[in-house]
């Protein structure tokens, strides 16, 4: 095995998202960018998967706005390098076009056997990445992947489906798409972090992957995102002084009536 691409997404870290009360409109001036937290679990299982395989290169691969500033954290989280393509036309990519992209850019490394992907982003979370980069490249896709095992250019791959699970065998070249629970992701050590600031980051171009503007032109908007609103009933059982039996009636009625019993 040569190489192992793991793709990870730069995102806005919503824990950090505010919400404007009257439009219901999301706040997102104070969010500070971070690599996708579903993705430092495709990055440990890359540094897992590279172990394993006794020496195949270990690279990171991001598209979109701003991702030169991504680099430092997703060096510092195992890969030897890293090479991102940023352009302000990627700022609305849907999954298509990023896949399209991000399908560019490992055929641009070339001798990539694995390329490793999480299920989603937590920013949109469309679980199709994956599954279409492998389209794109003509790679067998293995999805909701839970464990990975190594045997020469032969993977392993433990799946959680919703109706059970299952292990598959498939040879490399192959895109797996990693659940949260395929490993913990380690919070990288002072020793890593300044490790991050020597390994190489390079920058692509989409002329350079043989893409032009054109073709990476997203095909779905999003016109506008905005906070679910929850309405209460607020019921009081016990309104004018009724007694604890009272309300338990009054509380089984309405729960009945709710279709809730």
């Amino acid at each position: 095995m040569k190489k192992i691409a793991v793709c990870y997404k730069w995102v806005l870290n919503d824990a950090d998202i505010r919400i404007n009360e009257n439009t219901r409109a999301l706040d997102m001036e104070k969010c500070k960018p971070q690599v996708n937290e579903y993705d430092r679990n495709g990055l440990e299982t890359g540094v897992k998967l590279k172990e394993a395989s006794g020496g195949a290169e270990l690279v990171g691969i991001t598209c979109g706005l701003n991702t030169e500033s991504s680099t430092k954290d997703a060096l510092s989280r195992g890969p030897d390098a890293v090479y991102y393509l940023d352009d302000a036309i990627l700022e609305s990519s849907d999954s298509a076009t990023t896949s399209k992209v991000l399908a560019g850019m490992i055929r641009s490394l070339g001798d990539v056997d694995v390329v490793i992907c999480s299920e989603g982003s937590s920013d949109q979370y469309a679980q199709q990445v994956g599954p279409r980069i492998a389209a794109l490249l003509q790679y067998p896709s293995v999805s909701y992947v839970s464990a990975v095992s190594l045997d020469g250019d032969t993977l392993t791959l433990d799946r959680k489906l919703e109706d059970g699970a299952e292990t598959v065998t498939v040879k490399a070249p192959v895109v797996i798409s990693v659940s949260p629970d395929v490993c913990e992701a380690p919070i990288p050590s002072v020793k890593q972090i300044l490790s991050a600031k020597k390994k190489p980051a390079a920058a692509l171009t989409l002329a350079g992957i043989g893409l032009s503007a054109d073709a990476v032109k997203p095909l779905a908007a999003i016109n506008s995102v905005k906070a679910p609103q929850t309405s209460r009933k607020a019921i009081n059982l016990s309104e004018g002084g009724a007694s604890l039996d009272e309300a338990v009636g009054k509380l089984v009625k309405q729960l009945s009536t709710d279709g809730l019993l």
